[in-house]
């Protein structure tokens, strides 16, 4: 059984790919290179990718200590200003892939987000939801907590959160907020 508390990612998502590419953590490192986000702790990684193979953007890599297939290393991590164009492009849709991939967990923080102060609940963080929407989410899932995206879309009338989910996080990775709900630091 693994700690709870892990401080590394076991599988990472595929925001570029550079074959020829030059560390941006390790001086002088060159290489094929994969910037990529984490699974769980969303932290956003530079690995060093084995020699002739080719990645997809959104391609979900085994990053962990054991059963690598693709990559070599785990190199560091990354800010959100050190990744190329081309990652900080493919990051919404990667991300949104990724939140859907992991719906429970994403669903869960619609269920247990909690107020931050008197007057902003942790709701009220996620783009798209003020004190309307947030009012409704907690009276409704008060009477029945929400098992999926559909579920919240439906007893709601929230559109797509899991692309609000995925927007909420690309901000938080962008530095575009003081709170951070999803991207642990």
């Amino acid at each position: 059984m693994m700690p709870a508390d892990k401080k590394y990612e076991e599988y990472a998502y595929v925001l570029d790919f550079m074959p020829r590419g030059k560390s941006a953590v390790i001086k002088g490192r060159e290489g094929p290179m994969v910037q990529a986000i984490g699974e769980d702790r969303l932290t956003l990684l530079e690995l060093l990718a084995m020699e002739s193979l080719d990645f997809e953007v959104g391609e979900r890599v085994k990053i962990g200590k054991e059963g690598r297939v693709k990559i070599v290393s785990v190199l560091g991590k990354l800010t959100y200003e050190e990744i190329s164009p081309e990652a900080k492009a493919s990051l919404p849709s990667v991300v949104e892939a990724l939140v859907k991939e992991n719906e429970k967990r994403y669903v869960a923080a619609f269920n247990d987000l909690q107020p931050l102060t008197p007057r902003l609940h942790g709701l009220e963080l996620i783009p798209g939801i003020g004190k309307t929407f947030m009012n409704e989410i907690v009276a409704t899932r008060e009477r029945q907590a929400f098992v999926s995206f559909d579920d919240i879309q439906k007893r709601v009338g929230l559109r797509e959160p899991s692309k609000m989910i995925a927007k909420r996080i690309v901000e938080e990775l962008a530095g575009d907020s003081r709170v951070s709900i999803f991207v642990k630091k």
